[in-house]
């Protein structure tokens, strides 16, 4: 009885939590009370939608993964350089900052941004690039770690079961790419699971198709991701002695600043300044919209073109890539003559997806290796292609 008497109470007091969101969130912002599943779940729980689902993104093994991803500096012996999962937390700090200010759901942010990269393969972009490679070779459509990351959070965690995660955040997950530099940005309103299973299936003909978020929580997501490692990557280079200080462009320093605490603060100051959204209580009916000034928008467009050609494009940034490339195809090739060979290699010490196997019932056994690699760490994927005899590359 206590414990009927006291769940009682907890859903008390979350309608009066989804009340207080109506009242103090724009008009234009999410509201948790609207978070539609796919799965009708049979338990309900006294935790608002978003909320549960950055407990559930937090609970995953891909996201326990994350510890040891690279975001744009592999193989370095030095604790401080950013690993893909100090990332996303900086992304959702970031998009929570400005969320709060624009008066928009941080749960939802929040969720977002910690699922965002959890689809990322082993070794960052260009890991991604090797393994999109062997996609196409295998009849595969390429690899994109935004529809990886949807495919990890919605049909392979949990056995295959997944997290049954809410579509305002799988949506913002699906569209967030950083990568795209955009000026404004004004959220695709349309809200269904068939809408977004066409955006799926968009994305993943085309991968140069440009997927606009369907909330302004998940354009803040797409636009932070940008203000989180643009900054951040200039002082891991700097750390490793790749880049000084005074080799960012003095249009940048003059608009930006020339830190990673100046910048974040130049570009979340600019675009809270500059975003269109309705306050709370507003009745006038404008078009929210997420984006930077001018002048921030162009600085902000020069330093992503400075960091990629000193940066991410440098030969030292790459010099490990040939033989992580050879390791992909390598390890690739291994556990697929793993699934179709009748005498498989006796040294494989894993499982190749066989947990969630009902979920290839109508596909290829590519898919299987594709998942099973991209779900790898770092340190997994060298220790693995090491076992087959592949020459890996060690820390410096």
């Amino acid at each position: 009885m206590a414990a009927t008497i006291e769940e009682n109470s907890l859903f008390t007091i979350l309608d009066s939590l989804n009340q207080e969101e109506r009242e103090r969130l724009s008009p234009q912002a999410s509201l948790s009370a609207t978070g539609l599943r796919r799965q009708q779940e049979l338990r309900q729980g006294y935790r608002q939608h978003f909320a549960l689902d950055a407990d559930r993104i937090l609970h995953s093994r891909a996201y326990t993964r994350y510890i040891d991803k690279t975001q744009v500096f592999c193989l370095v012996a030095n604790d401080h350089i950013t690993h893909r999962v100090l990332h996303v937390q900086l992304v959702s700090r970031v998009a929570r900052t400005i969320g709060r200010f624009l008066h928009l759901n941080e749960d939802l942010i929040e969720a977002i941004a910690l699922g965002h990269d959890i689809g990322h393969p082993p070794f960052g972009h260009d890991g991604e690039k090797f393994l999109s490679q062997l996609c196409l070779e295998h009849g595969l459509p390429p690899f994109q770690h935004n529809l990886q990351s949807v495919r990890f959070l919605d049909q392979l965690e949990r056995k295959g079961r997944g997290w049954n995660l809410t579509l305002h955040t799988l949506d913002g997950i699906l569209c967030h790419d950083g990568e795209v530099h955009t000026r404004m940005l004004a959220p695709d309103r349309g809200l269904s699971f068939a809408h977004f299973d066409e955006k799926v299936r968009a994305k993943t003909d085309d991968p140069e198709h440009n997927l606009v978020p369907a909330t302004l929580e998940g354009c803040v997501v797409r636009l932070a991701d940008t203000i989180a490692y643009i900054g951040r990557d200039i002082e891991d280079a700097i750390t490793l002695g790749l880049i000084s200080r005074t080799d960012i462009p003095e249009c940048c320093r003059n608009v930006l600043g020339e830190t990673n605490g100046t910048i974040v603060y130049s570009l979340v100051t600019d675009l809270i300044a500059n975003s269109k959204v309705p306050h709370p209580g507003e009745t006038e009916s404008k078009e929210g919209a997420i984006g930077f000034g001018p002048e921030v928008a162009e600085a902000l467009k020069d330093l992503k073109h400075f960091n990629y050609q000193h940066i991410y494009l440098a030969p030292t940034t790459k010099q490990d890539y040939p033989l992580i490339g050879d390791c992909y195809r390598s390890l690739f090739e291994y556990y697929l003559d793993h699934l179709t060979s009748d005498t498989p290699g006796t040294s494989l010490q894993v499982d190749l997806m066989a947990d969630v196997a009902n979920r290839y019932d109508d596909e290829h056994p590519a898919a299987m290796v594709r998942d099973f690699i991209a779900g790898m760490t770092d340190d997994y994927f060298l220790r693995q292609a090491a076992q087959i005899g592949c020459k890996v590359p060690a820390k410096r």
